[in-house]
This record gives structure tokens, C-alpha cells and sequence, in this order.
């Protein structure tokens, strides 16, 4: 039962990554864009830490947080980029 559960969440997400994916391609401004992919690394970074825990593998985990750590420089930098530029 539980499993089920966690299927069904698996695709409601893998469902939200690509509508936000549509954003992130048809976004009318560069700040869309940017949202969208700090959506999409969150979403991925679930995704991730729920096939963790389905596989029992426990280096996912290590995998997603650097994952997450390398997406918030991006996006730090890149909102840095669009407020005053480099």
C-alpha cells in the first residue's frame, strides 16, 4: 500500500517537471526562467531522495544534497547576474 502511494507521488512529480520545464522553455522573462529552474532542481532533488529511499541506497542522498548545494550557487549567481550584473 505504501508503495503504491509513493508511485503515485513519483509520477505527480515526474507531471510537475514537465509543466515547469514548459516554463522554463516558453518563460517570457528571464526571471520565469529562472524560478523554473529552481523548481526543477527542487522537484529533481525530491525525485532523487524518493529513489533513495525505493532502491535503499543510501549515497543518493550525498548525491542530491550536493546536487541541491550546486543549484542554489546557480541561482544566487544568476539573480546576482540579473540585479546588477557580474
Amino acid at each position: 500500500m505504501v508503495n503504491t502511494i509513493i508511485y503515485i507521488a513519483v509520477g505527480v512529480m515526474l507531471l510537475a517537471l514537465l509543466i515547469v520545464m514548459i516554463r522554463f522553455l516558453k518563460g517570457p522573462s528571464l526571471a520565469d526562467r529562472v524560478v523554473a529552474f529552481d523548481a526543477l532542481t527542487i522537484i529533481s532533488l525530491v525525485v532523487i531522495g524518493v529513489l533513495a529511499l525505493l532502491s535503499d541506497r543510501m549515497i543518493y542522498f550525498d548525491v542530491a544534497i550536493v546536487y541541491g548545494l550546486l543549484s542554489f550557487l546557480g541561482v544566487i549567481i544568476v539573480a546576482k547576474y540579473i540585479q546588477k550584473g557580474l
